[in-house]
């Protein structure tokens, strides 16, 4: 079994990565794995082995075609991880997120197309819903993006759609709700605070920090794709929730308590243009057809979160050092 993995230097991509050649993913024990990535400033070389006899890293651009068809003949599946996901990003520079996410994903399953490649799992976010005030959104709901990285996110979908039903190519979308756990980049809401609180730094909290999100440990979200990866049907969409929803001002005051930081390290700032107030997903499909449960709850993902950032500064700092979106909220 040989797997193609774009994106597999970032954070869920290297999770992924990480797992299956520790042997934790039935079927894919002795996996030959390529992990393709650009090591733009979202993934790091230090999230994967430094060496391993079943890992070939090549750098390299997903929008690049030629590089894609040298590289994906002889493979069995490719998961597609590859993307700019942050939404201050886009917001800033949406260019970017347009090439990458969409003509990067058309580009990939094109290639996958002329080489032939039996299986693509295209991972997607559930930002392309928009915002939901109640309720949950089923695989069935109107994409509503919005904001330029929910967009380009929703096109990459629909490309993923058009090569299967114009093309046959076996490919299923994921949509999942924010992930959390270690190596994570510390531009994101949870890393950037925790870090933070950790330097003695104040956090940045968007408005009165009532926006709710939903939270899925990443161990379990990857386990969720490996299900959909060998038991989903080709040309569906699999919803993929933690079922813990929180508001942005109780996860702050959560990770001030972990972190043993007083509230006046909270600073509160202008809320982001476009802020999506909650979002939420029905899982029932992925759960009832495939058999899928998180197993890590909540409040033991985040103190252990925090454990292993306070443990392993010599893996964030270095990235903390980078440019930055401006907030790392959600």
């Amino acid at each position: 079994m040989k797997v193609f993995v774009t994106g597999g230097a970032g954070f869920i991509g290297s999770h992924f990565v990480r797992t299956m050649l520790d042997g934790g993913y039935a079927g894919f024990e002795d996996a030959e794995i390529t992990v393709f990535d650009a090591l733009t400033y979202a993934g790091s070389r230090g999230s994967l082995p430094e060496s391993h006899p079943r890992m070939t890293f090549v750098r390299g651009d997903v929008c690049d075609l030629p590089a894609l068809r040298d590289l994906l003949p002889g493979h069995d599946v490719v998961v597609h991880f590859a993307a700019e996901s942050h939404v201050d990003r886009s917001i800033d520079a949406p260019a970017e997120f347009v090439r990458t996410n969409v003509a990067g994903t058309q580009s990939l399953l094109e290639a996958c197309l002329r080489s032939g490649v039996p299986r693509v799992l295209h991972v997607s976010t559930d930002e392309v819903y928009g915002s939901i005030s109640e309720g949950s959104w089923t695989e069935e709901s109107p994409l509503a993006p919005n904001s330029p990285y929910s967009a380009s996110k929703a096109g990459a979908d629909m490309i993923a759609r058009a090569y299967w039903r114009t093309h046959g190519l076996a490919v299923s979308v994921t949509r999942c709700c924010n992930n959390y756990g270690p190596y994570q980049n510390p531009e994101k809401l949870i890393p950037r605070f925790v870090s933070n609180l950790l330097e003695g730094v104040p956090v940045p909290l968007y408005g009165d920090g009532s926006n709710v999100r939903e939270w899925l440990h990443v161990d379990d979200h990857c386990r969720a794709l490996h299900l959909v990866l060998t038991r989903g049907r080709p040309g569906e969409v699999y919803n993929i929730g933690g079922g813990a929803e929180r508001t942005n001002l109780w996860l702050t005051e959560r990770l001030l308590e972990l972190c043993g930081a007083p509230r006046s390290m909270v600073r509160t700032v202008a809320d982001r243009p476009g802020h999506d107030q909650r979002y939420s997903l029905d899982s029932s499909k992925v759960r009832a057809e495939l058999g899928f449960t998180p197993r890590i709850g909540f409040d033991e993902g985040l103190a252990g979160t925090v454990a292993w950032y306070r443990d392993n500064p010599g893996w964030w700092k270095p990235l903390k050092d980078r440019p930055a979106g401006p907030h790392g909220t959600a």
